[in-house]
């Protein structure tokens, strides 16, 4: 049915526990509590790996982290993507850098291109998709474009001040950041729908949960001031915890700041559903609505020791990988709930799936296993992380997990490193309990099958804009 939609919208760094949809005693998600009267809610998914890179990687291809490899900047990507399949123009609207700007091969299946959009005026020439199609320092080709565009004094100040941002951006003033309100990409979407004749495939990345949690009164329902004064005060989200600069408990107040950034996007989801009703495609397009990772707001460790989960990347906590999963397919109009266990690399199937127009609300509920993996920090991190902690061996190691269904409960397996295993019961989204049983030889039996898929290589050195470089350090990557 190749006249079927595809839109996948990640929610970046919303974890299962914070979503109303499933449980959370906040409000956060009301459109996709709504939504899921005509669409399938599945309460136990997982993503393959614990921040952007990989799991990127692994929704696109349907590889698992250990079977794409790609888990460090300095990996590209080669292979192919169910992106590369779809037969309609496809797009990327993400202020999220690994697919869009990073040159690491996830933003390469996509003809259109919506990156970050930290420009003075919307109204006039971006730089940053300039750069995209014409490459950086055509500073001439790019004022000649201004004088041709509708608003060619706005267009050149957009450019100016993204210069100004690339080459000196400890220089913005108070106020003005790299980061994009999901709001943004929202627009840009429609905006680009309305100009196709035909089908289309789209993936929108929200950031707005991802740190600094900052959002906009509307949705800050649930601090009162303290949150925000305390994430302004703090030197380092992540790190200053991890070294006992600041109390914990200062951490998990973060959660209220957190609440408000998904209800926000929460919004942008109700915005979607309204836009491709009112277009009439509401019922030609596959809706996915998942998150790439979760979070940590300090909770204690499931298998290291004294360790506490803050962020994600480092680490294998249900908190960092079981996340909401809310797929509406064409044509469905009755809700349906499955509470298997699943993963988000088994997304590609359920695209072809949708568009053989063969499709069940279980299909997520695949024979294939339920893995996680997670490796330790990344290099620009590992330096980060080295100015706050002496020893970083807590925080490194490969870590692994299996998922099996119980029945009343979900069984996680994991190891880390040689010597450390735990057993995990997942009753829901709120509730789990660390079982301290062997583990580590189902999960090495299920791991050992997996193959080398020859999909990966070294970029060498990633060059970046000054601009990308700041926004990579906002977000707690370098």
């Amino acid at each position: 049915m190749t006249d079927t939609n595809v839109l996948l919208v990640v929610m970046d760094s919303v974890r299962a526990r914070n979503c109303s949809l499933l449980g959370h005693h906040n409000e956060t998600t009301p459109n996709m509590d709504a939504l899921a009267d005509e669409a399938t809610v599945y309460t136990q998914a997982r993503s393959p790996g614990t921040w952007s890179l990989p799991s990127h990687t692994s929704i696109f291809t349907g590889l698992h982290v250990e079977e794409h490899g790609i888990r460090r900047a300095h990996h590209r990507f080669t292979g192919q993507t169910f992106w590369d399949e779809i037969p309609h123009r496809t797009g990327v609207f993400s202020e999220n850098m690994w697919i869009t700007d990073m040159g690491v091969g996830l933003e390469d299946p996509f003809d259109d291109i919506h990156g970050q959009q930290n420009v003075l005026f919307q109204e006039g020439l971006d730089p940053g998709n300039f750069a995209l199609s014409e490459g950086q320092g055509e500073y001439v080709k790019y004022l000649k474009r201004c004088l041709s565009h509708d608003y060619p004094i706005k267009s050149a100040m957009n450019g100016l001040y993204i210069k100004a941002a690339w080459d000196f951006p400890q220089l913005l003033p108070d106020g003005h950041t790299t980061g994009t309100p999901a709001e943004v990409y929202t627009d840009l979407f429609t905006d680009w729908v309305d100009d196709r004749t035909d089908g289309w495939a789209a993936c929108i990345n929200y950031m707005d949960a991802h740190l600094p949690y900052e959002p906009e009164a509307q949705f800050d329902e649930w601090d009162d001031g303290t949150a925000r004064k305390l994430q302004d005060d703090c030197g380092d989200q992540v790190w200053s915890f991890n070294a006992g600069e600041k109390p914990v408990w200062q951490m998990r107040g973060f959660e209220a700041l957190y609440d408000g950034a998904i209800a926000q996007i929460d919004h942008e989801i109700g915005r979607l559903v309204d836009a491709l009703k009112s277009r009439g495609e509401w019922d030609d397009t596959l809706l996915i609505v998942t998150a790439d990772h979760g979070e940590g707001f300090g909770e204690h460790s499931e298998i290291r020791p004294d360790a506490i989960i803050t962020g994600h990347g480092a680490g294998i906590h249900e908190l960092q990988l079981h996340v909401p999963l809310l797929v509406k397919f064409p044509g469905q109009e009755s809700g349906a709930t499955h509470d298997e266990p699943v993963s988000l690399t088994d997304t590609p199937h359920v695209v072809r799936a949708a568009l053989d127009g063969d499709w069940e609300t279980d299909e997520y509920v695949t024979e294939g296993p339920v893995l996680a993996s997670s490796h330790g920090l990344e290099e620009p991190m590992e330096e980060r992380a080295s100015k706050f902690v002496d020893d970083l061996w807590l925080y490194n190691g490969d870590y692994r997990a299996l998922y099996a269904d119980r029945g009343d409960r979900v069984e996680k397996q994991i190891t880390w490193r040689d010597d450390y295993e735990s057993v995990v019961d997942v009753y829901d989204a709120q509730v789990s309990r660390v079982m301290r049983g062997e583990s580590a030889p189902k999960v090495r039996e299920a791991f050992a099958e997996l193959t080398d898929a020859s999909v990966r290589e070294s970029a060498g050195e990633v060059d970046v804009s000054g601009a990308t470089e700041q926004r990579l350090e906002d977000l707690g990557y370098m």
